[in-house]
């Protein structure tokens, strides 16, 4: 409490360690540095014990005695219960810590497949991919790095609940929502105009999910021209645009002329004005939700590797002052799946096996004589009812009480189902309680 006269303390200024300065000197003069939020600007990864532990890895022939494990024999230490469930690996993949930014095998294994799954990059440049634990934390970093409380965060106004805890709760930042679809069923890329048209000339961070949560829709080809074409019109007007691709259902796409790659592929080098990352995970792609293993990957029009490594540093000075680093057995785990000679031959097993659920799917939505309205989808793991009449979440209790059935809604109008966890044989269970459960609570 301040009483007439007094002087209110003046607002804490923050030291800004030489590491972050030099980080930030390196991206002066790019989209990135301009638009890093000032705890972006603060952060740097240190050179302590973690970074003089990795030179040691390498350089230390006799002993390193750097970091704080137990050895013997220069294998770590465990119990024989853990080592013996997790069989498929050696102790050097279980129980030491991990580099920072993520087993640097998985990562270069990660680029490649990126690279693989998206040809439109070829010959473009970008980072090599940041571990994170899990796509969420990910997410996490990059509002850590780039924004400020109030600033805006342009999403649809369908999007996965969690970008509101992130962004809105924990950052303080502005969602900013337009409508997904337009008239039409369409990706709207009229509306997505319309919101950064008020932040022209300012910053705007935009995230893109696609295929979309909860919706399952993604870009049909001519979309996602239109939509790139759009973004590098608004960064030709000086807006600086830091687009994310959430990209958690990367692959699921279904149907005939329905964008495959990534819309990273696009932005890599759409515009200076225009930072593209890629958010993407183990989680869906390499089918395992509960290893938590998540990366980042950076490209601009313009960025050289130094700016690439220094947006690394940043991320991996986020990563340090959190968690320290990503678990090792997930990444051990994930990096064997990339290397196996039957991987791709799986992974296309698993696809038809979530490809027939939703072919099926469209064919019993399709019968349905309800009042609920199927909202477009093409991909993905999830498809989404609007009800004219609300009662959504009665709807929900009503299924789960009286059919034992299980589904999400939300905003008491939208009800969302993963047919990706049904069992092919009990879908027309789960559609047939759906449509006769909304005869009866939302007629």
């Amino acid at each position: 409490m301040h009483t007439a006269g007094e002087t209110k303390p003046a607002q804490k200024e923050y030291l800004v360690n030489p590491i972050a300065i030099e980080l930030n000197a390196t991206l002066a003069g790019t989209m990135a540095g301009a638009a890093m939020s000032e705890l972006g600007r603060r952060m740097y990864f240190p050179k302590g014990i973690i970074s003089q532990a990795a030179e040691a890895k390498k350089e230390a022939y006799a002993v390193d005695a750097t970091i704080g494990i137990a050895t013997e024999k220069g294998s770590p230490m465990s119990l024989s219960a853990i080592r013996d469930a997790l069989s498929g690996l050696v102790p050097g993949d279980i129980f030491p810590y991990a580099a920072t930014a993520g087993l640097p095998k998985l990562r270069e294994a990660w680029k490649k497949e990126t690279l693989k799954k998206n040809p439109g990059l070829d010959g473009k440049s970008l980072s090599l991919p940041v571990v994170t634990t899990g796509l969420t934390h990910g997410i996490a970093i990059l509002g850590d790095m780039f924004l400020n409380p109030g600033d805006a965060v342009v999403v649809p106004d369908l999007y996965w609940d969690n970008y509101g805890l992130i962004f809105s709760d924990r950052l303080g930042a502005d969602l900013r929502e337009y409508p997904l679809f337009d008239a039409k069923g369409g990706f709207n890329v009229d509306g997505l105009v319309e919101k950064l048209a008020v932040l022209r000339g300012k910053k705007a961070f935009l995230v893109l999910n696609f295929p979309n949560n909860p919706t399952g829709y993604s870009l049909k080809a001519a979309e996602a021209q239109r939509l790139a074409a759009a973004l590098k019109a608004e960064a030709d007007k000086g807006t600086q645009l830091i687009v994310v691709c959430d990209d958690a259902y990367f692959g699921l796409v279904y149907e005939e002329g329905v964008r495959s790659e990534s819309l990273f592929s696009e932005l890599a080098d759409l515009h200076a004005n225009l930072l593209a990352v890629k958010a993407d995970a183990a989680t869906k792609e390499e089918l395992v939700w509960g290893l938590r293993v998540g990366f980042l990957s950076f490209a601009g029009k313009g960025l050289e590797p130094k700016h690439h490594d220094a947006l690394v540093q940043k991320s991996m000075g986020f990563i340090r002052a959190s968690i320290s680093c990503s678990n090792t057995p997930g990444q051990a785990l994930v990096l064997k799946g990339l290397e196996s000679p039957s991987h791709d031959a799986e992974k296309a097993l698993t696809y038809a096996a979530i490809k027939a659920r939703y072919e099926e799917t469209r064919r019993l939505v399709g019968a349905m004589k309800g009042p609920l309205k199927a909202l477009p989808f093409n991909s993905g793991y999830f498809m989404t009812f609007a009800s004219p009449a609300g009662k959504t979440e009665a709807l929900r209790r009503l299924l789960l009480e009286e059919y034992g059935v299980g589904t999400i809604s939300f905003m008491d109008k939208y009800l969302r189902v993963a047919y990706s966890s049904v069992d092919l044989d009990k879908l027309p269970t789960v559609f047939k309680a759906i449509d006769e459960a909304a005869l009866r609570c939302c007629s």
